[in-house]
């Protein structure tokens, strides 16, 4: 793999892809501030020295053998929504070829505001999960704990989610587990309770 220009990864039983390193957030958890090791993850390096094009992106995830793994996930070392009119570009051309993996989008949920329009019915055919972090309770904390470069964003990230619920089968939202209890359990009752998606707690991992 050419250095600098990791588009695919296997961790566990799933196949990565990582269509940009661009990101509207700087998130005090993120790894991408985890400089011990060059940027690393996963012993993979994903900082691109550019983005690949949506060809790239299809050829890197056809050179592997996809009955191998569970799971085809975008999500990389940025926020890949930043992609989706390639992603999905990418999706359309393995379903025609008559690819059959169950496919997954890692996101902030910020991608309607991001390219200020409803990207939510993107999704309807392509994707079989998306998983949006949640990460906290108010909106003055997710200010505090993602600094957005948007204004908004945390009714953004809420309001995606409400709305790709209507075009994909499993939904998800998750916290990581550095925040409080009690904010684990508030974030819990958003999920749950006003989004209607599946809650998950995530572990937090250095590198």
């Amino acid at each position: 793999m050419e250095k600098g220009f990791t588009i695919t990864y296997e961790y566990g039983d799933n196949l990565y892809v990582n269509p940009t390193n661009r990101c509207n957030f700087n998130c005090e958890f993120c790894l991408r501030h985890n400089q011990s090791s060059g940027g690393s993850i996963y012993t993979h390096n994903l900082w691109l020295k550019r983005e690949p094009t949506k060809e790239e992106i299809l050829e890197s995830i056809e050179s592997h053998d996809l009955s191998k793994y569970k799971q085809l996930v975008f999500v990389g070392f940025g926020e890949p929504s930043y992609r989706i009119e390639d992603i999905c570009w990418v999706i359309d051309q393995m379903k025609t070829k008559g690819e059959k993996i169950f496919t997954r989008m890692d996101t902030n949920g910020t991608g309607s505001l991001i390219h200020g329009r409803d990207i939510a019915p993107d999704f309807a055919g392509r994707f079989d999960m998306v998983s949006v972090s949640l990460n906290t309770d108010t909106a003055e904390k997710y200010n505090a704990l993602c600094h957005p470069q948007q204004a908004g964003a945390y009714e953004a990230m809420k309001e995606f989610t409400k709305e790709v619920r209507k075009y994909v089968p499993t939904v998800m939202m998750t916290v990581v587990d550095t925040i409080p209890a009690e904010e684990i359990e508030a974030c819990r009752k958003i999920c749950e309770d006003e989004i209607g998606a599946t809650y998950r707690v995530r572990e937090y991992i250095k590198d």
